[in-house]
């Protein structure tokens, strides 16, 4: 019996393009002194990264793939196939690396091999939606002598920020700071230099501000404005906006603003012609505003949601989504009972003609430090199998 540990070194988040580093442990947990005690042989290990595909039947008319060559090499158990009894397509991998042949392990014996690769710039972020998925995983295959393949593999997110691979990174280092007693590795370097510029560009593009004015009107007047001073933000962000109904000709009884995410499926992968979108709610506030001058909301960006993107397939995009509740009558909406003499009692109507109506405000939201977004992952930095 040998235990395998994967573990990924800084977290189960990471940005295209950088660096993925693993540690594999292979462990014989026999201890010296057991009388049964023996040897362990493993012929070979292999690592490898991919994507893969899943999609709605219902909701997406994919093209025929040629998914059986893999089928008929999983027949074989000697061919390291990654994506092995997973459903879906494979649509993006990495070449194997190869970790070692011919492994003999003595009784309380372990041995750690590192696996590091560049994860590709041109693939789709991590997503989990109503019609499409796109899951990354890191595969470790390995087979004892004489016995079948057994595969460990590790989930993980990828953030993706476009623009990020033509950025280039300045090459004059003369004026950064360093230790001459420390070496570190060309790789981790520029694995370092491009997390850096991943926050760097990500601070520049969100910290603009400039004052956004709206005005909320329906078909019988002015209800009020809206006011935000942004319209790009990062996920774990709060999405802050402020309302002015004093001005309005029109009273406002209740809003509400809701932060949303719709999902389109490009046309020429429609199951069938003009299919809705699907809309995801990730966070939503409601207020009663009668009589009310100013207002406003906060809406979280959740750290596990999916920045906007857009792929050959699907279409993310964000927007904030407003319905308004209006009156068909003047402002004066409370009864007095009892007279002058006497102690007054304000109370609401017990009926009321309103209007409704809505208006969608688009916004764009960006990845964000993936150190950051590793703490409220879903998946663990480690995988273990027993083989």
């Amino acid at each position: 019996m040998i235990e395998v540990l994967a573990k990924l070194g800084r977290g189960p988040v990471f940005l295209a393009g950088e660096m993925l580093e693993c540690v594999i442990t292979f462990t014989n947990p026999l201890s010296a002194s057991s009388t049964s005690a023996s040897s362990e042989m493993l012929a070979w290990a292999s690592a490898q990264i991919h994507c893969q595909f899943h999609a709605s039947e219902n909701r997406v008319a994919l093209p025929p793939s040629d998914g059986s060559k893999h089928d008929v090499q999983a027949e074989n158990e000697t061919v390291f196939v990654p994506n092995r009894g997973e459903r879906g397509q494979c649509i993006l991998s990495t070449p194997p690396k190869i970790l070692f042949c011919d492994l003999r392990l003595d009784p309380g014996e372990s041995k750690s091999y590192s696996y590091c690769e560049t994860l590709p710039v041109d693939g789709p972020p991590s997503f989990r939606g109503q019609s499409v998925k796109y899951v990354y995983k890191l595969t470790i295959g390995c087979q004892r002598v004489n016995s079948p393949i057994k595969l460990l593999r590790v989930p993980f997110r990828v953030l993706v920020l476009h623009g990020l691979k033509d950025y280039q990174c300045p090459q004059d280092e003369a004026v950064a700071p360093s230790n001459p007693f420390l070496e570190e590795e060309e790789g981790l370097k520029k694995d370092s230099r491009l997390a850096d510029l991943a926050t760097e560009l990500l601070m520049v593009a969100t910290s603009r501000r400039s004052l956004h004015l709206y005005n909320i009107s329906n078909t019988r007047g002015k209800v009020g404005t809206f006011c935000i001073f942004k319209t790009v933000y990062k996920i774990g962000e709060d999405v802050i906006g402020t309302f002015n109904f004093s001005e309005g000709d029109i009273p406002c009884l209740q809003f509400s603003v809701s932060l949303q995410t719709e999902e389109s499926i490009q046309e020429e992968f429609q199951r069938r012609r003009g299919q809705p979108i699907s809309f995801t709610v990730h966070a939503r506030h409601q207020e009663s505003c009668l009589h009310t001058a100013q207002s406003s909301f906060s809406l979280p960006i959740p750290l596990s949601s999916t920045p906007g993107f857009t792929t050959n397939i699907v279409s993310l995009k964000w927007r904030l989504h407003f319905e308004f509740v209006t009156s068909g009558e003047s402002a004066g909406t409370c009864l007095v009972r009892g007279s002058q003499s006497e102690a007054v009692t304000w109370t609401g109507v017990e009926q009321m003609e309103v209007d409704t109506f809505s208006w969608d405000l688009p916004i764009k939201v960006l990845p964000t430090n993936p150190i950051l977004a590793s703490y409220v992952s879903q998946f663990s930095s480690s995988n273990s199998i027993t083989i």
